[in-house]
């Protein structure tokens, strides 16, 4: 394992022309202290994580302190925010130091998010605050936990330093790491310009270095853009299995290698609503829960459009059609995983729909409702009265199981294995908005241990962790309906 000043930047980003990005540096951030460090996330780029206990970390992960092979630049981007083009957006509050080859060959950037003005911070201040970083360390771990593509947090580093929002809060800067922090706008932005140029170069750059077995093909711009696809469907499946909603899906958040990257206003869904809307800036409901499949698709249509010079009509065409079958294949086997059928096939959606319909009718939790159903029982004298009791309306679950029952008989399904399976696919823990609440709340008193026991409890969401019993518990009434904005 390495010591900090043994981490040494590639920086194969800050090698194309200066058109994609600006060097800055961070802003002194005053006082800095740490709040938070994840050694999980630290082993990416072998870092020892005694590191953390040295009295200046806090100085190299705020930006006060940099590398000198660090090459400090904010990426620049455009996207459709909420349906509208934006010619030009970039990192407004971001600045990547550089990546780090870690002993297994693989590169992570590190960027610090909250760092401070950028030329494209649109008279914005650059900072980040304490809440909204707490709520992105803790989710983009939770999500890792989870088993999907993410974006990773390494640490949160505080200072007193006040910063304006809503109200008066304090600064932070959360350092996160991803394979590219490329996005379908930084493609966009290029296209608006009329500048293929740059869009031939930055397709290279991405192939050469995130997709290199397209790299010798005479059809790799093809492929690349089908894989994006590909990744993004799936990617959305993944989202919509765990109820997870992202809440600010513009094409500037949609990351090329099919990663969940940028949490603003994100929410697990509690009780089941195919409509829920996480995000108090959306009152439209255009990223709702059920809207985000679709959305992933017309943000292809956007990247493929910025790449229509490098993709013919008939191939982006081909490829867009790829989305839907490529989505739902995915999205049958998770869910027919998640109630522990074992060979699913097209004929399961009605099941899978009726349960869901079910969920909404009842208001049920959409987490404890599934990990629950891992204790149904098939033998002819079962009891699953402990399920059934969870239901309002209990002769409609009663007319639910009976199918249930004749699709796990159909394929002679093991009770206890069929429970170890569902277990393993369904968590027992996910961040509520309730629980990043409690974290945020004890933070801004100076108490972040409940950060840290969070971080650990996602670590393991599908275990059965009995200490922690209670954090899986639905939210009180009183912090049922906390809303979180763009802001947050």
């Amino acid at each position: 394992m390495r010591k900090i000043h043994q981490l040494t930047f590639a920086n194969r980003y800050a090698r194309l022309p200066e058109h994609f990005y600006s060097r800055v540096r961070p802003t002194p951030l005053p006082a800095p202290y740490l709040v938070s460090f994840n050694a999980s996330a630290a082993k990416l780029i072998d870092l020892d994580a005694a590191e953390a206990q040295r009295p200046d970390f806090a100085e190299h992960f705020s930006g006060n302190r940099l590398p000198p092979d660090a090459e400090p630049l904010a990426m620049l981007y455009a996207g459709h925010q909420f349906g509208q083009f934006v010619p030009q957006l970039g990192d407004g509050r971001a600045i990547m130091l550089g990546e780090i080859r870690n002993h297994a060959g693989e590169h992570w950037e590190l960027q610090l998010k909250g760092s401070g003005v950028t030329p494209y911070s649109r008279r914005g201040d650059g900072r980040a605050v304490l809440r909204s970083s707490i709520r992105e360390y803790l989710c983009s771990e939770a999500m890792h936990g989870l088993g999907i593509p993410t974006s990773r947090a390494l640490c949160i580093v505080g200072s007193d330093e006040p910063v304006y929002r809503e109200y008066a809060e304090t600064a932070a800067v959360l350092t996160r790491l991803a394979p590219s922090h490329v996005r379908f706008g930084s493609f966009e932005v290029f296209a608006s310009r009329g500048q293929q140029e740059h869009i031939t170069s930055l397709a290279d750059f991405v192939i050469t270095h995130h997709y290199p077995e397209f790299a010798e093909s005479p059809d790799k711009y093809r492929l690349f853009l089908q894989a994006v696809a590909q990744r993004t469907a799936k990617l959305m499946a993944q989202w919509q299995a765990v109820g997870f909603c992202h809440g600010v899906m513009n094409t500037d958040n949609m990351s090329i290698l099919g990663l969940t990257l940028d949490y603003g206003p994100f929410g697990f869904m509690e009780t089941f609503d195919p409509g829920y809307i996480c995000n108090h800036s959306d009152p439209q409901g255009r990223y709702a829960y059920d809207q985000q499949p679709q959305v992933g698709l017309w943000n292809l249509a956007c990247l493929a459009h910025a790449l229509s010079k490098l993709v013919d009509e008939p191939m982006r065409d081909e490829i867009m059609e790829s989305y839907a079958p490529t989505y739902y294949q995915h999205y049958l086997n998770l869910m027919a995983g998640k109630l522990g059928l074992t060979n699913p096939s097209m004929a399961d959606f009605p099941l899978i729909e009726a349960w869901l319909e079910l969920l909404q009718r009842n208001q049920m939790d959409f987490t404890l409702s599934f990990r629950k159903l891992g204790d149904f029982k098939t033998a002819p004298d079962a009891d699953n009265s402990r399920i059934r009791d969870q239901f309002v309306d209990r002769e409609a679950f009663d007319v639910w199981a009976q199918d249930y029952h004749a699709r796990l008989s159909n394929e002679n399904s093991d009770d206890q294995a069929r429970k170890v399976s569902m277990d393993a696919v369904n968590p027992k823990y996910v961040l509520r908005n309730y629980l990043a609440q409690q974290a945020i709340e004890q933070a801004e008193r100076g108490d972040y241990s409940e950060i840290d026991r969070l971080l650990a409890l996602f670590s393991k969401p599908f275990d059965e962790q009995p200490e922690m019993e209670r954090y899986a518990e639905p939210p009180p009434e009183s912090a049922r309906h906390i809303v979180v904005s763009c802001s947050s």
